[in-house]
């Protein structure tokens, strides 16, 4: 891991941790609305992109944590997932710019699509579960986002009532601020990476190196030798 990275990280998981009690905090109160156990992957075919800080976090945690051929499976699984949402993208991006389809159109039936995840093994348990995403650790409890609002299909969550709901807007401003401050903290050349998203099957497969990260200007060049 670039050592640059280890104040962010803390950072993150310090939100991370707050995210998890807002999830345990919403569990207790409605026990019998939050439907998450054990073996339950329902939430883990879902489509959704990483920020920055979550990409490089979750790729350092894998390579640190997994070896040998649970590693290579998983990567070999998230070469698949990866050129599935590829396609799916791409034909979504062509349905847009052909006008076929509006773009709130394309988002809806990208959110329906199911993509199994890399990191979901045949017990349908997460090889990384302590270092999830956070949207993996929010599902379940009621949230919200541009306005709109989301519950867990297995959920008892009724439509119209009134519950505690996590504003993924807020989540995700966050996320984008630690994201943005890993490029102050590296000295990055790639001033507008702060913004990139990414599936996490590509957070898995990218090597996060100075030369991605933007780091190399920053290095000194040797001295040619003086004679």
């Amino acid at each position: 891991m670039i050592p640059e990275l280890d104040q962010v990280f803390k950072k993150y998981e310090t939100f991370v941790e707050q995210l998890d009690g807002v999830f345990e905090s919403v569990r207790q109160q409605y026990s019998d609305c939050v439907k998450c156990k054990l073996e339950c992957s329902d939430c883990c075919s879902a489509l959704f992109d990483l920020s920055l800080v979550e990409a490089l976090y979750i790729n350092a945690q894998f390579f640190e944590t997994v070896i040998g051929d649970k590693r290579s499976e998983i990567l070999e699984n998230a070469n698949k997932s990866d050129r599935q949402i590829y396609q799916l993208k791409r034909k979504a991006f062509k349905a847009v710019a052909a006008g076929d389809k509006s773009e709130e159109q394309v988002l809806l039936e990208m959110a329906a699509e199911r993509i199994r995840c890399p990191l979901l093994n045949n017990d349908n348990q997460c090889d990384l579960y302590s270092s999830r995403p956070v949207t993996c650790r929010l599902y379940g409890i009621p949230t919200a986002i541009a306005g709109r609002g989301h519950t867990c299909g297995l959920s008892a969550f009724k439509t119209g009532e009134s519950y505690p709901t996590v504003n993924l807007d807020s989540v995700h401003a966050k996320l984008h601020e630690l994201s943005c401050e890993i490029i102050e903290v590296l000295r990055s050349t790639h001033v507008k990476m702060g913004d990139v998203l990414m599936p996490l099957s590509m957070a898995l497969l990218t090597v996060f190196d100075e030369a991605y990260l933007g780091m190399e200007a920053d290095k000194k060049k040797p001295e040619a030798n003086q004679e």
